[in-house]
């Protein structure tokens, strides 16, 4: 059981995975290699985050630092998206 959660958000990065391959192939230009790169790091981000979860097993401590940590990555990141959206919107 204690296997479930990280699977769990392993599986939920896919869909990062999916939308960095997506912007990757499209012919957007420099906004889409933009988007790509950091959609990628949030599928990193929650990759490694499972996989510490995974290796944190039942230790309390670690698994609450791990947790933490990948909740600021993948906002940090998300809130890089969103202003590197702004800025693209901005140059048009």
């Amino acid at each position: 059981m204690q296997a479930f959660a990280p699977l769990l958000i392993a599986v939920g990065g896919v869909p990062a995975l999916l939308a960095a391959v997506r912007y990757a192939y499209a012919a957007g230009g420099a906004q889409a290699r933009g988007l790509a790169l950091r959609w990628a790091w949030i599928a990193l981000a929650m990759f490694l985050g499972a996989a510490g979860l995974h290796w944190a097993g039942g230790d309390e401590g670690r698994t609450m630092a791990i947790a933490v940590a990948m909740v600021v990555a993948v906002n940090a990141l998300l809130a890089s998206v969103v202003l590197h959206l702004r800025r693209g919107k901005r140059e048009r």
